[in-house]
């Protein structure tokens, strides 16, 4: 397994993003038929400036069975800020959902860490919840409120600030716990005919998804300001939430 060695400042990664970053890549190597999508040099891994300072963006970009798109990214900005995120988009013809996690770092630390398994119609599986709902699910002293288009969310979000590294530590074994549920999930599932109603349906909570995502104008304001409003555009269209194609 490669080991994420990312920097600007020459501090390297904070150790939850590292340590989460090879936890995902460990977990999608289980994944059936799993092969690379090669991204274009200027979306794969770019430099910019932000405010006087380096600002750099790497993306993998992978699929499998019954996932259309498993995207891990990583975000540098000078000393103060890391960030990753990572999303797998299932194919809208298998029952699966959305598996996000997000980190936040500042200068002060772990500002937020978010982790969930958001289904694309409203109800997870009933073998999915089944399985989450035996998870033991650490108490987190510091639970943040979701934003305001939060409703994409399962009942099963986890977002918070992790008030120590024990706490860092336990939100990584939790976003463990829920890629296992989503293999087991994958597993045991297979493709429906894409003519179905609940094809339709899934491929509609997803464009749903997606542009719930995209209602984040922080993210967007960040990208126009270091690498300018056409290519941020393209990236959030292209990279971070692209629609599934039609059935």
């Amino acid at each position: 397994m490669v080991v994420l060695q990312l920097s600007i400042n020459g501090d390297g990664l904070h150790p939850l993003v590292e340590s989460l970053a090879e936890r995902i890549q460990q977990r999608r190597c289980e994944l059936p038929e799993l092969r690379q999508i090669t991204l274009d040099s200027d979306l794969a891994a770019i430099t910019g400036t932000l405010d006087g300072e380096e600002i750099f963006l790497w993306n993998e970009i992978h699929l499998c069975k019954g996932m259309r798109k498993l995207h891990l990214e990583i975000a540098i900005l000078g000393s103060g800020l890391q960030i990753l995120h990572c999303v797998f988009f299932p194919d809208p013809n298998f029952d699966l959902p959305i598996f996000g996690t997000d980190v936040v770092v500042g200068s002060a630390g772990v500002s937020a860490a978010i982790v969930d398994l958001s289904p694309v119609t409203g109800i997870l599986p009933n073998e999915l919840t089944l399985q989450l709902e035996k998870l033991s699910i650490p108490s987190f002293k510091q639970v943040r409120d979701l934003p305001s288009w939060g409703s994409i969310f399962s009942p099963y979000v986890k977002f918070i600030r992790p008030a120590n590294r024990f706490e860092e530590s336990c939100f990584l074994e939790l976003v463990d716990d829920y890629l296992s549920c989503l293999l087991a999930e994958l597993y045991r599932s297979s493709a429906d005919r894409l003519d179905t109603t609940s094809t339709m349906n899934r491929y509609k909570g997803q464009l749903n998804y997606c542009n719930q995502q995209k209602r984040n104008d922080k993210t967007r304001r960040i990208l126009k300001k270091a690498f300018g409003t056409q290519w941020a555009e393209r990236y959030i269209e292209e990279v971070l939430f692209d629609m599934p194609l039609a059935p």
